[in-house]
C-alpha cells in the first residue's frame, strides 16, 4: 500500500517537474511553433513544426532574411485567444513544447526584409530596399511581389513579409511591425522528421 502511494506521489512530482521545466523553457530559451498557413512556402508548410528561439534577439538584433514569429498587429484584426484556467494554461503550454497543440492563433511567422531607416518598396514585381533590388533565393521560381510603398522603416519596427507572396498577409497589409513584439527567431524545422533542416 505504501508502495503503491509512493509510486503516485513520485509520478506526481515527475510530472509537476515536467510542467515547471516546459514553461520555464517555453518563457526564456524556446518554443515549438506550428505552421498554420502557406504564407512561408516553399521552405515551411501548413502543419510543419519549428523550433523557435526565444534568446537570439538577446544577443543580436533582428536581422534582413531572418524567419520570426511575433504577436499578431492590431490592424491584422486576430481574434483573441480563448481564456484557460492554471491548469489549462499548464496543458496547453506542455502540449505545444512536445510539438501536439497548433501555436496560438495569435502569433504570425514571417521573414525580415526591411530594417530601421531603411526605405522598402514593391515594384517590378520585386522588392526595392534603399532603391537596390534585392536579391531573395528563398521565394519560389516565378514569384512576383505586388506593389507597395515606398515605406521609410521606423526605429524600432521591421518590414516583414512572406515567401509565398501572393497568398500573405504581411506587411503589406498592416504595416511595419513592432520590433518588441517579436517572440522570437525560428531557427530549426523539426517536423515532419525526413524535412528536418536549420532555418
Amino acid at each position: 500500500m505504501q508502495r503503491g502511494r509512493r509510486l503516485l506521489v513520485e509520478t506526481a512530482l515527475l510530472l509537476l517537474t515536467a510542467i515547471v521545466l516546459a514553461v520555464a523553457l517555453r518563457a526564456t530559451v524556446a518554443e515549438a511553433f506550428r505552421i498554420p498557413s502557406s504564407s512561408m512556402e516553399p521552405q515551411l508548410h501548413v502543419g510543419d513544426r519549428v523550433v523557435v528561439s526565444r534568446f537570439s534577439y538577446r544577443l543580436h538584433d533582428a536581422r534582413r532574411g531572418d524567419i520570426v514569429v511575433f504577436d499578431c498587429p492590431e490592424l491584422a484584426g486576430c481574434e483573441p485567444e480563448p481564456k484557460r484556467g492554471l491548469v489549462g494554461r499548464a496543458v496547453h503550454t506542455v502540449l505545444e513544447a512536445v510539438l501536439l497543440r497548433q501555436s496560438s492563433p495569435e502569433e504570425f511567422i514571417k521573414r525580415v526584409i526591411g530594417l530601421p531607416g531603411e526605405t522598402v518598396e514593391g515594384r517590378d514585381g520585386a522588392v526595392f530596399v534603399d532603391g537596390r533590388r534585392l536579391v531573395e533565393p528563398y521565394l519560389p521560381v516565378g514569384s512576383v511581389t505586388s506593389a507597395f510603398g515606398p515605406e521609410v522603416i521606423e526605429e524600432g519596427h521591421l518590414w516583414v513579409m512572406g515567401d509565398n507572396r501572393s497568398n500573405s498577409a504581411d506587411s503589406r497589409v498592416f504595416g511595419q511591425i513592432d520590433a518588441g513584439s517579436v517572440v522570437g527567431r525560428a531557427v530549426l524545422r523539426v517536423w515532419p522528421p525526413w524535412r528536418t533542416a536549420f532555418l
